[in-house]
């Protein structure tokens, strides 16, 4: 019984470690300290790229702020909300061509994110399944995703054009499905070509988005459906959609606020001057505010632009949070 040692004997025999001489800890190395050091850079730079361009493009909407008084700008007269007036009057030719842009915008951004969804919905499922070169399939996919947006816009720019362009070179001379190529990027015609270019770009963030979530069901509810005589399509109505629903309304969210505000796509295939009917809201605000030199004019449209995408988010986390429940309950 003496030569029995505790758990407390050991304690207290093994050597205490003392912090060596000038090792002595920093402020910085203070847990309630650390934290807010290391999230410090990444608070300064969204302060500078984002926060700070924000609220000054809010406060130049109050402000007559054109070619002629942009040079002292701090000495701008106040508007107050005429800026916002002027946006919203239908009647005259700012608040028309305002009215004339969402007008594209709204079917541009919904046959955009339709297309996106179905195709990289359609890719998600069938790359779910094992077989042999999918992971080259899955390269390719990326493919549009990985490349930069203006190289890829500017080579659909070139596939589009009248004489020498591929689209017209594979509907006129292999496909014999229109007997003359159209001008795809003047008139009517700019509309489609700008929706096909948003759609090739834009439908892999859906695709990567989606696979990760299609891959996280469970495989046992794909087996169980099979035993009960569940087809194909009745597994993807069934298993599939309620599996990634979460996924799906983030998707449809990202997608639908990102094409709203989509300004590389026009503006690289278009120029500065695009025709009316592939002339989003974003190049109309653009046009207004550094085609014509009125910021404070169009820093007033884009909080107008702010408040609605902030409005519809709102109704759209709403609803399907409202839905969510339901179907959980």
């Amino acid at each position: 019984m003496a030569n029995l040692v505790t758990d407390d004997d050991r304690r207290t025999r093994l050597p205490r470690l003392s912090p060596a001489r000038g090792t002595k800890p920093g402020w910085w190395q203070n847990p309630k300290v650390m934290p807010f050091l290391l999230v410090a850079p990444a608070v300064f730079f969204e302060l500078l790229v984002h926060i700070v361009p924000m609220v000054a493009g809010v406060v130049m909407a109050f402000y007559h702020l054109t070619v002629y008084t942009i040079r002292n700008w701090s000495n701008a007269p106040f508007a107050g909300l005429a800026n916002f007036r002027v946006s919203v009057d239908i009647s005259g030719p700012v608040g028309r061509g305002l009215l004339d842009s969402f007008l594209v915008t709204v079917p541009y951004t919904l046959l955009v994110l339709a297309f996106s969804w179905v195709i990289a919905t359609a890719a998600a499922v069938f790359l779910s399944v094992e077989f042999k070169g999918r992971s080259l399939l899955r390269s390719l996919f990326l493919l549009p995703y990985a490349l930069p947006a203006f190289v890829g816009i500017m080579t659909w720019t070139f596939m589009f054009q009248k004489d020498s362009g591929a689209i017209n070179h594979l509907l006129v001379d292999d496909l014999h499905v229109l007997h003359s190529g159209p001008f795809w990027l003047i008139g009517s015609h700019a509309f489609w070509a700008m929706v096909v270019t948003s759609v090739w770009k834009t439908w892999p963030f859906a695709f990567i988005m989606l696979l990760a979530a299609v891959q996280g069901v469970p495989d046992e509810l794909y087996e169980a459906a099979v035993m009960d005589g569940a087809g194909m399509v009745r597994q993807f109505w069934s298993i599939t959609l309620p599996q990634i629903r979460q996924t799906n309304l983030i998707v449809v969210l990202i997608v639908g606020i990102g094409t709203f505000n989509d300004f590389n796509t026009p503006f690289v295939m278009f120029g500065s001057a695009p025709p009316k009917s592939a002339e989003p809201i974003s190049m109309y605000i653009y046009s207004n505010a550094f085609g014509q030199w009125n910021f404070g004019l169009g820093s007033a449209m884009s909080v107008l632009l702010l408040v609605f995408l902030a409005i519809i988010s709102f109704v759209y986390l709403r609803s399907t949070r409202t839905g969510t429940e339901a179907v959980d309950a």
